[in-house]
């Protein structure tokens, strides 16, 4: 049985009957993997490639077999033993001149394409061999990407070059520095980044597949390209050891995947139910790899010139359901609706308003196949929409981040992590906040506003605030918490004491403590952002973050209350005083307890 699909093959001539060559080629398709000893597998791949390369009188095969031929092909290579046939400088390079000779066939040149592809994927020294100068695949498969128009094409190119990049990152180097049929590889994305974002929004079958695929190559040439060239260190601390780590360094020459990068970020239609899935995780990917230079920044921090900041929204989607609206604790807190709409506008919950801004850049988008970031963009706003929506999707309410729910709907939706599918984006929010003031002004005005109603427990909030404290206790999603962290942090201007000021120290105090802050930082006066009052003036817990509460006057106490407002007092006197913010000769009830006989 197992030379049967051999000893059939073999027999077949070119004068044979095209239906019993489809039939042959057929069975070999559908035969379990088990069916071929290893020599029978190589000898049938040998034959037919040998084939397909002599077309004509001598040849089996005829042109129109040619694409069921090379399935044939890509079968038999799907085991390990057959991709390691393929994998020789011979055969990879045959397989290059029959996608390039089928190329008016396009589904017999992608058949040949997929199994250069699953060569390098199963045989890892494969991706070596075909980017050495016997078969130099790499220079003709950037030389295919250029000219690729349809996203299964821009798939199979990208994902071939994606594994030569992963495998072999010193050939990153050559392929960004030298130009290929007078465009660089730069450019050459950038088109192909902008074509899938069309193709994306009208829905056009394997766009999202490619520009995925397309998008992991992007973040190889931005992860090592800067470590591999002269590269300018991004802070005086940045030690030129040969340690570069992701946005230590980087180089001018990328400058120009930026701006197609932003325009698919700002462009991507929301996804159902997860709001974070590829291509758009690969995009925050690629961009946290980006740092934001004086030349880049007019690109990064592009805003609308009539609506340059998130309080100026106009747009109006559907009217939020019952359970939705819940999300709010309080119609007066700017952190429950940070957008400012006109008085006729409705009330509208967090993930309304999150997929509002997220459905603008389709439509924006579909009236032009060339996307204008400068005219609609508002990356800030962007980030922090994705990063709301996605909180309110995967912790809905005031769950806890730990919460065993929490995990079972990330394990159905994805098999990546929290920690893996959040981070990113938090991570994006973090380094724009500290590049830019104004930026870090206005994510903190929408995280906790100077109105934020803080009668109650600021963790215990049902939004984005409460989530986000609610994590920075998190066992179950180490880096999830501590990217939270940082981005409170950032926000807080790098500062402990506006930190503990603006979320109160008992829920800070364990990432103070992991940055070396053992206790509650000394208040500053001079700082706006350090006052413990409201800004109606309003006391404020420095442990907590709330509103002291006001007591009636005694004469409306009984004793009983009186001696319960009393221990409060003890209370939060000794906590003022362990935090730092009260000096113990200021603490009236030690005062007392000194002057008492």
């Amino acid at each position: 049985m197992m030379f049967e699909y051999l000893e059939q093959y073999s027999n077949l001539s070119s004068s044979s009957p095209r239906s019993d060559v489809a039939d042959i080629l057929d069975s070999i398709i559908k035969a379990p993997p088990f069916s071929f000893t290893q020599s029978t597998r190589n000898d049938l791949i040998r034959a037919i490639l040998q084939d397909l390369s002599v077309p004509g009188m001598k040849s089996r095969l005829a042109l129109k077999d040619a694409a069921q031929a090379l399935l044939a092909v890509k079968t038999l290579g799907k085991e390990p033993s057959g991709s390691d046939f393929l994998s020789s400088p011979a055969n990879l390079s045959t397989l290059l001149s029959l996608a390039a000779t089928f190329k008016d066939d396009p589904e017999a040149s992608s058949e040949a394409l997929r199994c250069i592809a699953n060569a390098l994927l199963l045989i890892e020294r494969a991706r070596s061999t075909f980017i050495e100068k016997a078969v130099s695949g790499g220079q003709i498969c950037l030389g295919m990407l250029e000219k690729a128009n349809g996203p299964d094409r821009i798939f199979i190119l990208s994902r071939i070059l994606f594994l030569c990049t992963a495998s072999r990152t010193s050939y990153i180097k050559s392929i960004v520095e030298e130009k290929h049929h007078g465009r660089t590889v730069v450019e050459i994305i950038a088109a192909k980044l902008d074509s899938l974002t069309v193709a994306i929004q009208s829905g056009t079958k394997m766009a999202r597949e490619a520009m995925s695929d397309l998008l992991k190559l992007t973040f190889n040439l931005l992860l090592y390209y800067p470590k591999l060239s002269e590269s300018e260190p991004q802070n005086s601390d940045t030690p030129n050891d040969g340690e570069n780590i992701m946005g230590d360094f980087w180089n001018p020459k990328l400058d120009g995947l930026l701006p197609p990068l932003l325009r698919v970020f700002s462009s991507l239609p929301p996804t159902f139910p997860s709001p974070l899935t590829a291509p758009l995780t690969h995009v925050i990917h690629s961009l946290i790899t980006i740092p934001i230079t004086p030349a880049l920044r007019p690109v990064w921090f592009a805003v609308p010139a009539t609506q340059s900041s998130r309080d100026t929204l106009v747009t109006t989607p559907k009217a939020s359901s019952t359970s939705q609206r819940t999300e709010s604790s309080t119609p007066s807190s700017r952190s429950d609706s940070p957008t400012r709409y006109s008085p006729t506008a409705p009330k509208l919950s967090t993930l309304d308003r999150a997929l509002s801004v997220l459905a603008v850049g389709r439509k924006s988008l579909s009236r032009s196949p060339s996307p204008n970031l400068s005219a609609t963009a508002d990356i800030v706003q962007r980030t922090f929409d994705l990063l709301e929506v996605s909180f309110s999707h995967y912790f809905p309410g005031d769950i806890d981040g730990d919460d065993v729910s929490v995990r079972e709907r990330c394990k159905e939706e994805s098999m990546d992590s929290l920690d893996d599918i959040l981070s990113p984006l938090i991570v994006l929010v973090t380094r724009l906040c500290l590049a830019d003031e104004t930026c870090r002004v206005r994510v903190r005005q929408w995280i906790v506003p100077d109105d934020l109603d803080r009668s109650s427990a600021l963790e215990s909030r049902p939004d984005l605030l409460g989530r986000c404290l609610r994590l920075l206790s998190s066992v179950y999603h180490p880096r999830l918490k501590d990217s939270v962290g940082e981005m409170l942090f950032a926000v807080s201007d790098s500062n402990a004491t506006t930190l503990s000021a603006l979320f109160g120290y008992g829920n800070v105090a364990g990432f103070l403590f992991h940055k070396g802050v053992m206790s509650a930082p000394a208040q500053d006066p001079g700082s706006s952002n350090a006052s413990l009052t409201t800004s109606s003036g309003t006391a404020i817990d420095p442990i907590t973050g709330k509103t002291v509460e006001l007591t009636p006057s005694l004469s409306d106490m009984t004793d009983d209350e009186k001696m319960h407002e009393m221990e409060k007092l003890f209370v939060l006197f000794d906590r003022l005083e362990k935090s730092g913010a009260l000096a113990p000769a200021n603490n009236p009830v030690r005062k007392a307890m000194e002057r008492a006989p």
